[in-house]
């Protein structure tokens, strides 16, 4: 039987369709991003590689909408084969603060399971096998807990009550405290909040232990004269304050961070100096007295030379960048010697691996952070092997191993390691989710702003992108305003997210940004808002000017925090916008010195008390300039305004006078109170929320 011509061309043409159908349901096509992909993402954290380098163990948390349904557990991976990590811990409560033992056998960490009303230490056997075994059953916890040299005792961070000599000291005061029948706070020092929190009185405190279940704790600084000083403390964390303390290489003593002037942060920078206290406790003894803060301590191997990030607090100075610096061990001068010094940039975080003599280190540049090592000496700067985009965002060594964690924009954060060639990808937690979305890595350009300036910038497209289409723009704008925009996965204005309706999003670094040397941070000095505006404004239109997909028509401009000040001075002083959204945004520089929890820095950037004749507390303050109102120049643009209701950072208050004033004026203005968050949006549901608000403002005006 013979085939007619047409009949096999219809089945050539049938077979390739088959042919083409299967091959699409064997790639699945991709989609544009939705809040599940962003807030399901796998959160991975920092790894703590063991001291022999052979293993590292880090944090994974699997989100979920209901918190009550959320776990976080420890995982470990080998880092000397290619077989997969696996979990260690099984429990919903999360654990933090890793510390190897030095046979790289244990682990100490963080945790607070049933029946802990407060973190607790716990053990786990690594090499054994087994249940982790709670150490410490503190009535305040435990934070940051590390083994000694010889791994028979743990240094830890704890807090006692004013007057307490003792654990049965503290859960009496403790017990005396919740039977009050009143619930005033009483406050003779400034802060008396912070971000989400207000401040109690409870006095941060060095504790040593035998690494054994039931050993009694003891307090290093109890009854001594450094403690006693009113202004004695650590830097403030959500979890209390730290003192950033480290055991000795000979394990008879601790060396610790701690400031003496905390009691003058209303009127002064409070400065961490370095100091030395006996492992059988007692008086501790200075080690540094200079203008400078000292964070981040680590000895070298040999124990003979001791590292730490440092920052020297230049008087009348807003902004001092991190320098890399160390002391020879034991300290015999004051002086650091500072081994970044010739680098104008900031240091963000560094590692010391063994037999290197080098240190190795990361810092912000134009929307990356990468790795750079120089030797002990502060000579031979390199570039080490980096991925060429994204951000690393932990960092630390175990004997010659390095690992962290890497991300990009389209890249969720997973654990790599770093040396002997190209960095390694050593887990796939995020891998096949990404691999699912739609989405472009970030386009970089810079221009030059009428300043003189070099400005840096990073364009986000949307999903389905097509150049020869027109998108309207939303300049998202960074808070800090020390802080920069970086090629990373974000979690509360995910970059792709906020594009998805089909928005091209630009991610400018403004004057007063960090990454850019120390000159360029400074230069927000005395023009707060007005001066990042402008070069927000310019780099719009260098945007519009270089890309033709843009529509010129449509802008859209928002942020949070200080990107939240800086969309309210847009809104008071421009009509070019068609929306504005204005998270945690300063409305008044005057309300914000006196009712946040940081009031010198501020006082430091506008050149002197709110009281003084310096006209900037009232020429840069958005409200301020409702006048532009009636003159057609401000106060026209429709405005989405939000905030937490814990955030003492920038306090509600500015949030009801934006809307008070856009009410007052006839302005189109909403209003969102998330009463159960503080500076961010932390709950999936109200971050969930939030997103559709965002579109859903942008879509009335934009579209």
């Amino acid at each position: 039987m013979t085939i007619p011509r047409l009949s096999v061309l219809a089945f050539i043409i049938s077979a390739q369709l088959t042919c083409a159908a299967l091959a699409a349901d064997a790639v699945p096509a991709k989609h544009a991003i939705t809040h599940e992909d962003v807030w399901l993402m796998k959160r991975v954290g920092a790894p703590q590689p063991s001291p022999d380098g052979r293993w590292a163990v880090f944090s994974v948390t699997d989100p979920a909408y209901d918190s009550k349904e959320q776990w976080s557990d420890l995982w470990i991976k080998s880092l000397t084969d290619d077989t997969p990590a696996r979990r260690l811990t099984f429990s919903k409560g999360s654990e933090g603060s890793v510390n190897w033992s030095p046979d790289s056998r244990q682990l100490i960490f963080i945790a607070k399971r049933d029946g802990d009303d407060a973190g607790q230490i716990y053990r786990i056997d690594v090499a054994g096998g087994g249940e982790a075994q709670r150490l410490t059953t503190l009535t305040l916890g435990a934070r940051t807990p590390k083994f000694s040299p010889d791994g028979k005792q743990i240094l830890f961070v704890s807090d006692i009550f004013p007057g307490n000599a003792s654990e049965d000291d503290v859960k009496k005061t403790a017990k005396e405290r919740k039977d009050r029948k009143y619930s005033a706070r009483a406050y003779e020092s400034f802060p008396p909040r912070y971000f989400d929190k207000w401040l109690d009185d409870k006095q941060v405190r060095l504790f040593v232990m035998d690494a054994a279940t039931g050993a009694k704790p003891r307090d290093l600084l109890s009854g001594s004269k450094l403690a006693a000083l009113p202004g004695f403390g650590g830097g403030q964390g959500d979890e209390g304050q730290s003192l950033d303390a480290i055991w000795a290489p000979d394990g008879n003593s601790i060396v610790f961070s701690a400031s003496t002037n905390r009691d003058e942060q209303a009127r002064n920078a409070a400065y961490t100096q370095l100091f030395s206290v006996p492992v059988t406790g007692g008086e501790a003894t200075q080690l540094t007295a200079d203008k400078h803060s000292y964070n981040n301590l680590k000895f070298s191997a040999d124990g003979k030379t001791l590292f730490t990030l440092t920052e020297a607090e230049e008087p009348g100075k807003v902004y001092d960048v991190s320098r890399l610096a160390s002391f020879a061990w034991p300290i015999a001068s004051a002086a650091p010697k500072i081994l970044t010094a010739s680098l104008d940039r900031s240091i963000t975080r560094y590692a010391l691996p063994a037999g290197s003599n080098r240190v190795v280190f990361s810092f912000e540049y134009a929307g990356l952070e990468q790795l750079h090592s120089i030797n002990y000496a502060g000579g031979d700067l390199r570039d080490e092997a980096s991925l060429p985009t994204g951000s690393i965002n932990s960092l630390n060594a175990g004997g010659k191993a390095v690992v962290g964690v890497w991300e990009s924009a389209i890249n969720p954060p997973e654990v790599y390691a770093f040396g002997n060639g190209a960095p390694k990808r050593l887990t796939a937690f995020n891998t096949a989710r990404a691999a699912g979305i739609d989405w472009q890595a970030p386009e970089h350009f810079w221009f030059k702003a009428s300043d003189g300036r070099m400005i840096y910038n990073m364009l986000i497209k949307p999903a389905n992108f097509d150049p020869s289409k027109k998108y309207p723009l939303f300049a998202v704008i960074h808070g800090g305003a020390a802080n920069m925009w970086r090629d990373q996965f974000v979690l509360r204005w995910n970059y792709h997210l906020l594009a998805q309706p089909g928005y091209v999003v630009l991610l400018t670094d403004y004057k007063g940004s960090t990454g850019y040397g120390e000159a360029f941070a400074r230069a927000i000095q005395g023009d707060p808002l007005k001066g990042p505006a402008d070069e927000i404004n310019e780099a719009v239109d260098e945007a519009i000017k270089k890309y033709s997909y843009i529509d010129g028509s449509k802008l859209a401009a928002g942020g949070a925090s200080y990107g939240g000040h800086l969309a309210n001075w847009l809104q008071a002083t421009t009509t070019r916008y068609k929306a504005i959204v204005s998270h945690a945004g300063e409305m008044d520089l005057m309300m914000q010195w006196g009712s946040s929890d940081s009031i010198w820095g501020r006082e430091v950037n506008s050149g002197g008390p709110v009281w003084g004749d310096q006209a900037v507390w009232r020429e840069q303050s958005p409200v301020l300039q409702g006048g532009n109102h009636a003159k057609g120049t401000g106060f026209t643009t429709p405005i989405l305004i939000s905030v937490g209701e814990l955030d003492y950072r920038v306090p509600a208050n500015n949030a009801l006078m934006n809307f008070a004033t856009q009410q007052r004026l006839q302005v189109p203005s909403k209003l969102l109170v998330f009463p159960d968050e503080n500076h961010w949006i932390l709950k999936g549901e109200n971050s969930r929320y939030f997103y559709n608000e965002v579109h859903g403002w942008l879509a009335k005006y934009l579209k």
